[in-house]
């Protein structure tokens, strides 16, 4: 039977201190010191250009088809991202807060919804 009392090492712990291998520093290392940023003088030139998106991406590409002066149907855009309904709609919900637009929706004749960044 062993006494538990004068063992003082607790479960799991190592048993011996561990080494610290040859050329490794043991102290921490310095932060690195802060960088300036070279963007910081472009989004002052690009405050009054208009949000356009990545060039290339499936958002441009739905941007650029309801900036035009006919807008664009849902289905002209599902076609043109390969999304689905929803996403098209759920894009079309988020885009105004965004890219700082207004997008405006209406109705054709034939009943199909045209949308389009109001001016």
């Amino acid at each position: 039977m062993t006494n538990s009392a004068t063992t003082t090492q607790k479960t799991g712990a190592p048993s011996t201190p561990t080494a610290v291998p040859a050329g490794k520093a043991t102290t921490k290392k310095a932060a690195p010191q802060a960088r300036k940023s070279t963007q910081d003088h472009k989004i002052e030139e690009k405050a009054d250009a208009p949000k356009v998106g990545r060039r290339g991406s499936k958002s441009a590409m739905i941007l650029g088809l309801i900036r035009g002066p006919a807008g664009a149907s849902l289905a002209a855009i599902m076609k043109a991202t390969g999304w689905q309904a929803h996403s098209v709609r759920g894009f079309l919900s988020t885009a105004p807060k965004r890219y700082d637009i207004m997008i405006e929706s209406a109705k054709t004749e034939t009943g199909q919804r045209i949308y389009r960044v109001a001016k």
